[in-house]
């Protein structure tokens, strides 16, 4: 699969021909979204490499998102997950309902100082009402830095302003 498309063969996900965002490539899904992939997103680098809803793959950089000693933020992890739980939660739930993170925890199991950190969302539920993922991010060496969880609530878009 061209790492740069939205989902499965193409598609967000295996039941989504009918939505709009079939068949978009990552950066026309991202283009979608009222504020593309956000402020924060940005600032702290965030990339989408594989979009559905069932996986979500992102990388961010260490440098730049470190705490005093050098390491990598614990809280930048923290957004790395969230991102791609949304991501994928959104990938599910469009184009009639967003996703807006409810609940969220963190592992962190050691620390990464340089490089680049992957994160892989994988869905544990996909539901009406809200999604469910587990987040592993690894650093360049394949170690498991953080394991975090977030659901998110599925809720009619026309409701966000």
């Amino acid at each position: 699969m061209d790492s740069r498309t939205v989902g499965n063969n193409g598609r967000m996900s295996a039941d989504s021909a009918h939505r709009p965002h079939d068949q978009m490539t990552i950066e026309e899904y991202v283009a979608a979204m009222p504020q593309g992939m956000g402020a924060l997103n940005d600032r702290m680098g965030i990339q989408l490499h594989e979009v559905s809803a069932e996986r979500v793959v992102g990388t961010m950089p260490v440098e730049g998102n470190t705490q005093p000693f050098g390491l990598l933020h614990g809280g930048a992890s923290v957004v790395l997950a969230e991102t791609l739980g949304s991501v994928g939660s959104y990938a599910h739930a469009a184009p009639d309902k967003v996703a807006v993170g409810v609940d969220i925890n963190a592992t962190h199991h050691r620390a990464a100082t340089s490089g680049t950190v992957t994160g892989v969302a994988t869905a544990i539920h996909l539901g009406r009402t809200s999604a469910c993922y587990e987040v592993v991010i690894t650093d360049e060496r394949g170690k498991r830095v953080c394991t975090s969880r977030i659901t998110c609530a599925l809720i009619p878009a026309e409701r966000v302003g």
